[in-house]
């Protein structure tokens, strides 16, 4: 069993900043997408930040991005670094969630205008 999230992360997608670690195990996309769904967010943000420590990098599928982006989001919804983090990802993978990332940016300058 992975100790951490990233570490999941790292050891099934690799990591482009690190010589990738064999651990041994067989590797199951869905398994990782269970401990993602249900990590808190501290956890989910640190896989981010340490396997794309900048937005454009990182070998992370783009699909799980979003989907931990998401997954942040709900657990945090008033936080407005973290729709601004959410919504530079969304417009870095667009043209499809341009829509989406303008919505985050709109309710993260409403959230600072308060």
């Amino acid at each position: 069993m992975h100790s951490t999230l990233t570490e999941h992360a790292r050891c099934l997608y690799g990591d482009e900043y690190r010589t990738p670690t064999e651990c041994g195990r067989e590797h199951r996309e869905h398994y990782f997408v269970e401990e993602l769904t249900f990590a808190d967010a501290d956890s989910i943000l640190a896989m981010l930040h340490e396997l794309s420590p900048h937005a454009v990098d990182g070998c992370l599928p783009v699909w799980i991005r979003n989907l931990a982006y998401r997954l942040v989001l709900l657990q945090r919804p008033d936080e407005p670094a973290l729709m601004r983090e959410a919504a530079e990802n969304l417009w870095l993978h667009g043209p499809d969630w341009d829509h989406i990332a303008a919505d985050l940016t709109r309710r993260a300058d409403a959230a600072e205008a308060c």
